[in-house]
């Protein structure tokens, strides 16, 4: 395993204000952006305050009464070009991203391509919503449905994805015609405050897209909670703030799409090719450093090619490049923080006290660095059996068959993602439906992609986002019936 020192900047840290109205929103003060592999300062951005908050939320309002009146190819037009600007300044972009979560530099070229293939389809969606005609049992009535924009949007973005979490929520909400107050995780507000600079570029109207950033957000979303005049809400994140902003979301009766966390299983049956089981693996559990809601946390592996799988697995991990995000070669990033390092290192101690043996890392070398991990002798009772680790760590379970493993991957409260590897087809099918999750991968360990439908079931959220779906989350049914006169 590679360790690359990262080589701290000499640059003074960027000063950025919030993006409210079309304007630069100043607070009279600022907060850190930490590079979490220098520990340098990256950038210094506005703090807002509840004032700030309440001027985003008059602006957005005033925005929506034009811009829901806006014609669909008007909207998909905008959206296009701020695609075009968005593919214009990906590396640009993905520095940026980089530098304020630590996610390799071409992790975050990829995140930058993904982030704006939500933004390519949806300005595409935008002319496709439809509406419909029914028959009535009277001869004198018309009858019909449309679909209209639900209102101004509060959304709430994690750190893990500082780009394709902005697009995939702000997109489709553009596309129906609602505005839209972004919140970004104040570990990683760069990216969202460069993103509502391009909409802004290509002539994207003031009070559309608003991003507020915040220190402590506890202030500037109670603001958003009390007024009924944001009629929506969508949160990316953990299931306890989940809960917490979905209680406070029901006073004003908003509408709400959840994506909560995770704790996605990896079933590996017999059958499988073990290198390419790996292959998914690797893909599955290590992009950007086991931070992401989807990545696997349980790899449950059939006992007859357990010692094989956790062999090859070894080995592919003990080969990743860990070091300086910037590096085009470095596979392995810092974590986000010092807490998100010290619930790594509690899940690894506690399994390792509990039995379970390190095969591969196991060690934190450097800053918030953590080495690419394999755990095998994995067995109930340990912490990261039933908490998200959101860090490089695979643990190994063995199971004997189809029912006992289905079984246990569905104990946990969570839904979100799970995987399964088989060449069996039958068994892909029976498995698969058997899964109490919103998304399978079934041969694939990124399954994720802009046209399809991303979200969870159970304490893993509501809703879904990506495709038709992320669309139908911002649109109202309006239910029309004229009366001709006789």
């Amino acid at each position: 395993m590679t360790t690359v020192t990262p080589v701290r900047s000499s640059e003074a840290p960027l000063q950025l204000d919030a993006f409210i109205d079309g304007r630069a929103a100043r607070s009279g003060k600022t907060f850190s952006v930490i590079n979490p592999a220098t520990g340098d300062v990256y950038a210094e951005v506005a703090d807002c305050t509840a004032e700030i908050a309440a001027e985003a939320v008059d602006a957005a309002v005033a925005a929506f009464a034009s811009w829901k009146k806006t014609t669909a190819p008007q909207r998909s037009q905008l959206l296009k070009a701020w695609h075009a600007e968005i593919i214009c300044n990906q590396e640009s972009l993905a520095r940026a991203l980089s530098s304020e979560m630590g996610k390799p530099y071409t992790e975050a070229l990829g995140e930058i391509a993904y982030a704006a293939a939500y933004v390519e389809l949806y300005a595409e969606e935008a002319t496709r919503i439809y509406g419909e005609t029914f028959p009535s049992q009277h001869a004198h009535k018309r009858l019909f449905a449309n679909r209209q924009p639900v209102g101004p949007v509060y959304a709430v973005t994690p750190w893990n994805f500082p780009a394709a979490m902005v697009t995939r929520k702000i997109a489709p909400a553009l596309a129906a015609g609602c505005t839209a107050i972004v919140k970004p995780a104040e570990q990683s507000p760069v990216t969202a405050l460069l993103l509502a600079g391009l909409w802004q570029k290509v002539g994207g109207p003031a009070g559309t897209l608003q991003v507020l950033t915040a220190s402590d957000p506890a202030a500037v979303s109670q603001v958003m909670f009390d007024s009924a005049k944001i009629r929506k809400l969508t949160f990316t994140g953990s299931t306890d703030v989940g809960r917490m902003l979905y209680e406070q979301s029901a006073r004003t009766i908003k509408r709400v799409s959840l994506e909560l966390g995770g704790h996605a299983p990896f079933i590996v049956f017999a059958d499988a090719d073990i290198e390419k089981a790996v292959n998914e693996v690797m893909l599955c559990k290590f992009r950007n450093a086991g931070q992401t809601c989807v990545c696997t946390n349980r790899i449950y592996v059939q006992r007859p090619i357990l010692e094989a799988f956790n062999a090859a697995l070894s080995k592919r991990v003990q080969a990743l490049r860990m070091g300086d995000p910037a590096d085009p070669d470095t596979q392995i990033g810092p974590l986000v923080d010092a807490d998100a390092l010290a619930k790594v290192k509690r899940h690894v101690a506690d399994a390792v006290a509990k039995g379970a043996k390190v095969l591969v890392g196991g060690d934190s070398p450097q800053g918030l660095y953590f080495s690419p991990t394999v755990l095998a002798d994995v067995a109930p009772g340990m912490e990261i059996l039933t908490e998200e680790t959101f860090g490089p760590v695979a643990p190994v379970l063995a199971f004997d068959d189809e029912d006992e493993v289905i079984r246990l991957a569905n104990d946990t409260p969570y839904g979100l993602a799970a995987y399964v590897y088989t060449r069996d087809l039958s068994r892909a099918f029976r498995v698969s439906e058997s899964l109490e999750y919103g998304i399978v991968g079934v041969n694939d360990g990124a399954p994720s992609t802009a046209q399809a439908p991303f979200g969870g079931t159970k304490d893993s959220g509501i809703g879904r986002e990506g495709g038709k779906w992320g669309l139908e989350e911002y649109l109202e049914v309006r239910y029309v019936s004229i009366a001709l006169d006789q």
